[in-house]
């Protein structure tokens, strides 16, 4: 970042509703190369706790998490304006609900259930939970059928909303369905051991049939995917951003966007 992007940069966060700020993202916009974009944009949507602690801090957590869903819901629809294909949002893992309590966790829930449902009745996009449903409430994941199927007609971006989701957890999944879908063919483990392909086993994920996520963006100052779509990112690009999630602006995701279209892709090679 030069020294004008520098100054701009502190500028228009001292008057983010000024003028300053809408001049910026339209020079943002200009600068992307629009032939080269992402198709598929993956969030990692960190902060939530520590800006309610930061900002809200004789509220409860839960205050920190509604603001990082009503974000999480702009965001959705800044991937639409650009033309993504496919949106994947981290929004719960097994190792949050294993270190929150029940005080925290049920709140969390029923902010992550209502913001699947919201995003499935805009009418827009197709909204789909990818994860370990078997850890969530029974009532939860019927919620969660309710708004997948209510909304597998829209026609535009792919929503996935990645709910008690872990990279290991998927792997493990998709490898007891790949095992299970061979032994009703009658193959014994060592014939399946023995023929087993690369893309056998991305055929069982959660994400099955989808592109990979050509960019990750996580938020809040962390610079680990502490195990998000492990398998799916192995040629991702990545952007991390200092902000905690509800601070996210456009313009953060339009300098991701603009990160993004500025590098050379190899893919391993």
């Amino acid at each position: 970042m030069n020294r004008l992007d520098r100054l701009t940069e502190t500028l228009d966060r001292m008057h983010p509703s000024g003028l300053l700020y809408s001049t910026y993202e339209s020079r943002l916009v200009s600068e992307l190369d629009q032939a080269n974009l992402p198709r598929h944009v993956a969030v990692l949507a960190d902060g939530n706790r520590r800006w309610a602690r930061m900002n809200a801090p004789d509220q409860p957590l839960v205050a920190g998490y509604q603001a990082g869903a009503d974000k999480l819901k702009d965001f959705v629809g800044w991937c639409d304006d650009a033309g993504i294909e496919v949106v994947t949002l981290w929004v719960l893992s097994p190792d949050n609900l294993k270190r929150s309590t029940d005080e925290e966790v049920a709140p969390l829930l029923g902010v992550i259930e209502q913001l699947v449902t919201d995003l499935a009745e805009d009418g827009r996009w197709p909204v789909q939970a990818v994860g370990d449903m078997s850890l969530l409430p029974p009532t939860m994941v019927t919620a969660l059928e309710r708004a997948r199927d209510r909304s597998a007609n829209n026609p535009g971006m792919l929503v996935n909303v990645a709910i008690a989701y872990g990279g290991r957890h998927e792997l493990r999944d998709a490898v007891r369905s790949l095992l299970k879908e061979e032994a009703v063919k009658g193959r014994t483990l060592e014939e399946v051991a023995q023929s087993l392909e690369i893309d056998q086993i991305g055929g069982h994920l959660y994400t099955k049939g989808q592109p990979d996520p050509d960019l990750i963006i996580r938020t809040s100052g962390e610079q680990r995917l502490s195990g998000f779509l492990m398998w799916q990112s192995a040629h991702s690009e990545f952007y991390f951003c200092e902000a905690l999630w509800p601070d996210f602006r456009k313009v953060d995701f339009l300098r991701a966007l603009r990160s993004f279209s500025q590098r050379e892709r190899r893919f391993g090679r």
